[in-house]
């Protein structure tokens, strides 16, 4: 663990920029474009693998995905962007492993990617921290996706950072009386739903999408020799997750084959 010793421009939208800001990683991730992905900690399974979908795809064109290491939401943005192309922010000491079932994704991000806290090595998370880490988190991003919020919870005090920073706000489209305050905020006129995720991306990064159209027409050129289950999760390990969810892929007797 180090301490931040460069301006992170990105803060300077923060009501005050942080006295002391520790880093364990590589710090080049603040270099590039970014989102800003929470949400609940308990999401339903529709939530969760639309964001890791949504988060893999970032990665793949170039961005970067900043969360806070927690349960639910988070943890599947930082796992759909890979450990190399993801910033978690700690409401905790970056020593201490909080929550302790995110343990081996904080390894890894320590690793591989870059991990950000206020506070000193062995210092717990406290109701304020998170509402601290919070922050740092939405001002970090480019702009703001919730996967999925109800009215009254922790992720209420990253939309109104949001709001105040005068950031985009995006949320998925949820069925009536699910994600009850993403619903309320595209009722609002506050945030853009996602339909579509494609969509979505090539809106938002259309200079990006060559680089993922790359790598899908590697894969699926990949998937015409129809390698192995085992093959391909070794040589795409979050494209073969992604193309199963998309239907793009069926596997069958340990083979895998184009839809």
């Amino acid at each position: 663990m180090a301490l931040v010793e460069e301006h992170i421009n990105a803060l300077d939208d923060m009501k005050k920029y942080p006295k002391e800001l520790f880093y364990a990683g590589n710090l080049e991730l603040l270099k590039k474009k970014s989102v800003a992905i929470v949400g609940s900690r308990k999401p339903s399974k529709y939530s969760r693998v639309q964001i890791e979908q949504l988060s893999s795809k970032l990665s793949r064109a170039g961005i970067c995905v900043v969360s806070g290491g927690a349960m639910g939401i988070d943890a599947m943005a930082h796992k759909g962007a890979g450990g190399s192309n993801t910033v978690a922010v700690l409401p905790c000491g970056i020593d201490l492993r909080y929550p302790a079932v995110n343990k081996s994704l904080l390894d890894d991000i320590e690793a591989n990617g870059l991990l950000l806290s206020q506070f000193k090595e062995g210092e717990k998370a406290r109701p304020y921290s998170f509402v601290l880490r919070n922050e740092i988190v939405v001002a970090l991003g480019d702009i703001l996706i919730v996967g999925e919020a109800d009215e009254g919870s922790g992720t209420m005090r990253s939309i109104e950072f949001a709001l105040k920073m005068n950031k985009e706000i995006y949320v998925l489209s949820h069925r009536i009386g699910e994600s009850v305050a993403t619903n309320k905020l595209l009722q609002e006129g506050k945030a853009k739903a996602i339909t579509d995720i494609d969509a979505f991306m090539a809106t938002l990064y259309p200079d990006l999408q060559s680089a993922n159209k790359e790598i899908g027409d590697d894969f699926s050129e990949f998937c015409k020799s129809n390698p192995s289950y085992e093959e391909a999760l070794g040589k795409f390990p979050s494209r073969v997750f992604e193309a199963e969810l998309a239907g793009e892929i069926i596997v069958k007797d340990g083979k895998l084959y184009l839809n």
